[in-house]
Formats: structure tokens, C-alpha cells, sequence
């Protein structure tokens, strides 16, 4: 038969028993909960490159997704092209929105696209 041992610390003796028992810890305290950060809304944007060619995207940060592309960090189809002009965007509802709006910009022609930046 095994021998049953506690190995939590403190432990103290119980005079009138003669057996060892663990002194209770006290919790440690969760700490307190972090403010949620503010979530930025997707964006599909469309850029104008130098050789009069149009660029296509989504992002969740406009501002630094444009300075990446002028960069030259951004897309492999912006470098070399730049600099490059925001045409127009458009906020979407999230993730999944922006990226079914971008196909079916992207399945556009080119006078349907010049037609849909115009409007």
C-alpha cells in the first residue's frame, strides 16, 4: 500500500493527532480586466498607380496600408509603380465583406470599374 504524503508547504503539526496537514494558501487575484481595444473597420480601396493602371485592396488601416505601398513594402504590383493616388474607398461591415467586395471589383472591367469610381 502506497504511503500518502502532502508536499504543499506550510505545514504544521497537530499536537493532540500527531499528523501534518497543509495550511491553506490564499488566491492569488486575477488582474483586472483590460479595456477591449477599439476595432478599426475594413476598408476596400483603390489605387491609381503612375502607369495609369488600378490597384485593388482591403485593409483595416487605410493611412499605414497607403504609406506601405508607397514604400514600397506593400503589394508586389505596387512596387515600382508608385507613387501611387487613393482613386477612392469604401468602409465595410467586416473582414468577410470587404473581401467579397473586392472580387467582384476585381471582376469588373475596366470601363465598369472607371464607371463604379465616378459614382
Amino acid at each position: 500500500m502506497k504511503e500518502l504524503t502532502l508536499t504543499a508547504k506550510p505545514a504544521r503539526q497537530c499536537s493532540h493527532l500527531r499528523l501534518e496537514y497543509a495550511v491553506p494558501t490564499k488566491k492569488k487575484k486575477k488582474p483586472a480586466a483590460k479595456a477591449k481595444p477599439v476595432k478599426k473597420r475594413w476598408h476596400l480601396y483603390v489605387l491609381l498607380c503612375k502607369d495609369g493602371t488600378l490597384y485593388c485592396g482591403i485593409t483595416n488601416d487605410l493611412t499605414r496600408r497607403i504609406a506601405q505601398h508607397n514604400a514600397g513594402k506593400g503589394a508586389r504590383y505596387t512596387r515600382g509603380r508608385g507613387p501611387l493616388t487613393l482613386l477612392r474607398s469604401w468602409p465595410q461591415k467586416s473582414q468577410s465583406t470587404a473581401l467579397r467586395a473586392e472580387i467582384s471589383f476585381k471582376k469588373l472591367s475596366r470601363s465598369a470599374k472607371d464607371a463604379h469610381l465616378a459614382a
